[in-house]
């Protein structure tokens, strides 16, 4: 197992750096310490139920490599991590790294990614309770990739908080998602459209009323309000979706299961009905103030279920619920009409050759520079009536 130089000195000092190959070789109460639990995504919950299910396993590129800082035998902080050989299930791209290392006969896996798989959401990746501890993992994961031989690290949907934890060896990179956000306190669905102008909130009410008019009824319930019968039929919408799309499922029924059973209220489905028959449904996690869309599925063309399944029915249940934000999931410049925002997410890569390093550094300067071009063009296009 790879060590960092920290840890070789464990015996002289209390502090100390090491690789877990599982989750369940902390407690979860250890762990679950070490954020605010707002963000469902790095609870022990939900990642040690991705390793115990088989959703995250060496054939699909994942290999659990969770970087831990112990102050003697107390865990004082952790990076959620794995070995990658591949960069499936990311959302963050580097097809082109890999390619460009391919090219000069060198490997560019395997690699370490601290992210949550599967899930481009933006979260604490750094867990501890003080910014020197967030900066020593920063600096450990460098350590430990040198010596595992690993040829790049990278930290995925980081909070912009944590930012000042990396330091100039890390290479910043941003990226473009759509966030609904109840800016204007709006105390229900009317009072958002309200903000609209004329041709959006039109558009909306006309989707809402095409999936009414079909005979649709759609039910929103958490994970210990459904039924298996429920979870069931979300699982097979996401088979479905993946099957369409060609790319290989990699949560399990168990899973979905996992979830509803260790995570109750942060599990909430919306689920579409018509002539009794269950045929479209959203499967989304509950933070803090946010409610995150994660997958979805539908057995019947209906206008507009899209739309209210994924988008319409989330932003009601956030107006509901009194929570703060809506992310929908990544890419998806059509969510910019229905009221999602564009927001700068960020990621930092650590590369291990220099000449890469240097090549890959100009490179995202560059991308960074193009997509502040296409935030600021996209903020032209607000849905919303000038204030």
């Amino acid at each position: 197992m790879p060590r960092s130089s920290s840890t070789r000195k464990a015996e002289a000092l209390p502090v100390h750096a090491r690789i877990l190959g599982a989750l369940t070789d902390v407690p979860a109460a250890a762990w679950d310490a070490l954020h605010d639990g707002r963000n469902p995504f790095v609870s022990h919950a939900f990642l040690a139920g991705l390793e115990e299910q088989q959703c995250v396993r060496a054939s699909l590129g994942w290999t659990p490599a969770h970087l831990a800082v112990f102050d003697g035998d107390a865990l004082v902080g952790a990076a959620p991590g794995y070995r990658k050989r591949n960069s499936h299930g990311e959302f963050v791209f580097d097809h082109a790294w890999a390619h460009a290392y391919a090219q000069h006969g060198l490997s560019y896996f395997p690699k370490w990614l601290g992210a949550v798989p599967y899930s481009p959401v933006t979260g604490p990746r750094l867990l501890a309770r003080d910014d020197a501890t967030r900066a020593l993992l920063a600096a450990a994961i460098i350590a430990i990739a040198r010596e595992a031989g690993w040829s790049s690290a990278h930290v995925n949907f980081h909070r912009a908080d944590e930012a000042a934890a990396f330091d100039e060896a890390w290479i910043p990179r941003v990226d473009v998602q759509y966030h609904w956000e109840n800016r204007g306190g709006w105390a229900d669905f009317d009072a958002f459209l309200a903000a609209m102008d004329h041709k959006h909130r039109k558009n909306i009410r006309q989707e809402r009323a095409k999936v009414a008019r079909a005979g649709v009824r759609m039910r929103v319930v958490h994970g210990d309000e459904t039924s298996d019968d429920d979870l069931v039929a979300m699982f097979g919408f996401y088979l479905q979706t993946f099957s369409e799309y060609g790319n290989t499922p990699a949560l399990t029924l168990e899973f979905i299961r996992h979830l509803a059973r260790t995570m109750p209220r942060a599990l909430v489905l919306v689920l579409a009905e018509l002539e009794g028959e269950t045929i479209a449904g959203a499967l989304c996690l509950r933070g803090g103030d946010t409610l995150y869309g994660r997958y979805w599925g539908s057995t019947r063309l209906v206008p507009g279920l899209h739309f209210e399944t994924c988008y319409y029915q989330g932003i009601d249940y956030c107006l509901r619920e009194g929570l703060r934000r809506f992310e929908p999931g990544a890419q998806g410049e059509h969510k910019l009409a229905r009221g999602f925002l564009p927001t700068l997410v960020h990621s930092r890569h650590w590369i291990g050759e220099a000449d890469f390093a240097e090549a890959i550094r100009n490179w995202c300067a560059d991308e960074s520079v193009s997509v502040q071009h296409y935030f600021d063009a996209l903020q032209a296009h607000s849905p919303f009536r000038a204030p």
